[in-house]
């Protein structure tokens, strides 16, 4: 009876260690990953205001400035580029960064915003409805979307990749899609690059990233294509449940801020985005978003504002 006692005391206790080794690690990874929230917030609230005669010179930025609000169409589930935070409810990431800049420029106070939460599929509706001023959310700019809305841009490029569960070894990148089941959203670019890269993939499109990775994770599918920086999204936050397979692929996305059709909020957001380009806030606000939670030590260039 002795014996069995300190066999399951021992017992006990080495699993006490190892729940222990195991929330610390757990900690240890989100840790090395996590945002750091003093020096975001300290950033947005550096920011630049602009000059009353700029913002007269702007039908759009002059409605904002008098309903004293900038209201957004972004996300607040995108690990690196908006995600909420509940402990606090403060929204980080690039492209939460850049509309509190914005909201900042516009109105002297980077908390003057209110968000609506988008996905691929609506992202023109809430322009096109008045809904929002501005839709901040990893928004390529392409040929289609620009019959319907403006863009002011680009802020940022990409390229599509290939994501997969990890320990998969038949999907080695875009040339193995062939014959296999793959999850891209609907509304984004993904569809047409998959048709021209992966003509014989068999395609399922999905509302939302979270259900396309959903249906990764349950073996629904067999890959996930979209944009790689969203895709860095799960790989960061989730790092033995997903891999890229093989290497980018496709032309550059050049995201852009969506704004109502012909608004000439497109010429004064450009000249916003030009000026925290040029004193370094725009590099700043990368490498806490992105660089310094990827491993990147050193800032992409900006791509070439209004081309």
């Amino acid at each position: 009876m002795k014996a069995y006692k300190k066999t399951l005391a021992f017992l006990l206790t080495m699993l006490l260690v190892v729940s222990a080794a195991a929330l610390a690690l757990a900690d240890d990874a989100a840790a090395a990953v996590a945002i750091d929230k003093e020096a975001f917030d300290a950033l947005i609230a550096s920011g630049p205001v602009a000059d009353e005669a700029d913002i007269a010179g702007s039908a759009w930025a002059t409605a904002v400035k008098e309903a004293g609000v900038l209201r957004v169409g972004g996300t607040r589930t995108s690990f690196l580029f908006s995600q909420l935070d509940e402990t606090d409810d403060g929204l980080r990431g690039f492209d939460a960064g850049l509309y509190q800049l914005l909201a900042r420029y516009i109105l002297g106070d980077e908390t003057k915003f209110e968000l609506t939460q988008v996905d691929s599929s609506t992202r023109e509706s809430v322009l096109q409805s008045g809904q929002v001023d501005a839709v901040f959310a990893t928004y390529s700019i392409t040929p289609s979307r620009q019959e319907v809305i403006s863009f002011a841009g680009p802020y940022y490029t990409s390229r599509q990749a290939v994501l997969v569960k990890a320990g998969n070894t038949e999907v080695t990148g875009v040339d193995s899609l062939a014959g296999k089941l793959v999850a891209t959203q609907s509304g984004s670019t993904g569809p047409a690059i998959l048709a021209e890269y992966a003509p014989e993939a068999v395609v399922q499109e999905f509302a939302t990233d979270i259900e396309a990775r959903t249906a990764l994770e349950q073996g629904r599918v067999d890959a996930y294509v979209t944009d790689y920086t969203l895709l860095l999204n799960a790989i960061v936050k989730n790092p033995s449940v997903y891999e890229i397979a093989g290497d980018v692929f496709g032309p550059e996305d050049n995201y852009g801020i969506g704004l109502p059709l012909n608004s000439d909020g497109v010429a004064f957001v450009n000249a916003f985005l030009t000026k925290v380009v040029e004193d370094g806030t725009w590099a700043r606000l990368w490498q806490i978003s992105l660089g310094d939670r990827t491993g990147i030590e050193t800032a992409p260039q900006a791509p070439a504002i209004g081309e």
